[in-house]
């Protein structure tokens, strides 16, 4: 969680996690302060609560993968600094919280070392498919997107649907038309598809053959939370989904209550992690009751052990 301290000058933070997890928030700091802000211990989401009217705060996630190679990882660091310095900047220059989770993202869907847009990983016939939702909490207006495939940003179209349809939720053909039909230029397919991610798609299947598949170590979704100078919050979370998953497979991150919430009376939340196990406790909005209940973190901790037990591989 990210409190805003007192006005002053800006500067970047960058915040590594757990487990290889990063973080980078974008917050005001008083002139000369050189402390960062604290960690979560153990954490595949990271939350905005309440913050100082008038101050524009945004976190940026890449992802809650269990390791990230030593050869990505200041490539993995850059990238999630540049999103959120991106989405920091439209909140100075009066943007929206919108428009700012919208542009973070969008820098982390470009960029081919994070688990979105030109980075997303395969499934299992070798083809992208992308999932991506966002959401305003002034008024709770919500776009979701899921199967895109010859989109380069996702987090784009699900805006479009939030702000132009009367849907929460597009998926698969109705999806592209959509798009098509709003001048989002499609792309062929084959240009999402990386050599990296061919390789790692050959490595799942061996390694599922032979029985030594981890579903956690390929979690890479993005996403981003802000608050503006309005005291408006928002979030949006992109993702290509699990390496190896069956086509049309749908995780938590298109999913209202699961992939993220926003509420301006409570504050918003992207999560990550293993999409099957967070769908069934909705996670992103049951964090959000504990914050909105009070709950400190470690009741909040406490209150999620029976789920917990009860979803194989679930971690928050």
């Amino acid at each position: 969680r990210s409190r805003c301290g007192s006005s002053g000058c800006e500067q970047s933070g960058f915040l590594s996690g757990s487990a290889g997890r990063d973080w980078a928030v974008q917050v005001p700091r008083p002139a000369g302060s050189s402390a960062r802000p604290e960690a979560p211990a153990s954490a595949s989401f990271t939350v905005l609560g309440s913050v100082a009217m008038n101050s524009a705060v945004i976190v940026v996630h890449g992802g809650g993968a269990s390791c990230i190679s030593k050869d990505r990882k200041e490539r993995v660091r850059q990238g999630i600094v540049k999103a959120a310095t991106v989405g920091y900047n439209i909140l100075k220059e009066g943007g929206s919280a919108v428009d700012a989770v919208e542009g973070a993202v969008v820098v982390l869907e470009d960029d081919a070392e994070f688990n979105a847009g030109h980075g997303s990983v395969l499934n299992e016939n070798g083809e992208v498919e992308m999932d991506a939702s966002i959401m305003n909490g002034k008024d709770l207006s919500a776009g979701a997107v899921s199967a895109v495939r010859c989109v380069a940003n996702p987090i784009k179209l699900a805006r479009l649907v939030m702000e132009k349809t009367h849907h929460c939720f597009l998926t698969d053909q109705g999806a592209a038309k959509f798009a098509a039909d709003n001048g989002i230029p499609a792309i062929p397919g084959e240009q999402l598809v990386t050599e990296r991610n061919k390789k790692r798609l050959e490595k799942e299947k061996h390694e599922k053959c032979a029985q030594k598949s981890d579903p956690q170590k390929s979690l890479g979704t993005v996403g981003a939370v802000a608050v503006d100078c309005r005291g408006n919050v928002a979030y949006a979370t992109s993702t290509g989904g699990i390496v190896n998953k069956m086509p049309g497979r749908v995780g938590d991150t298109p999913c209202i209550g699961s992939g993220g919430y926003a509420d301006n009376d409570i504050g918003a939340i992207s999560t990550t992690g293993h999409g099957e196990s967070i769908l069934k406790v909705n996670l992103a909005r049951l964090t959000l009751f504990h914050v909105e209940q009070g709950t400190c973190t470690k009741a909040m901790l406490a209150g999620n052990a029976d789920p917990e037990r009860l979803i194989d591989g679930w971690r928050a």
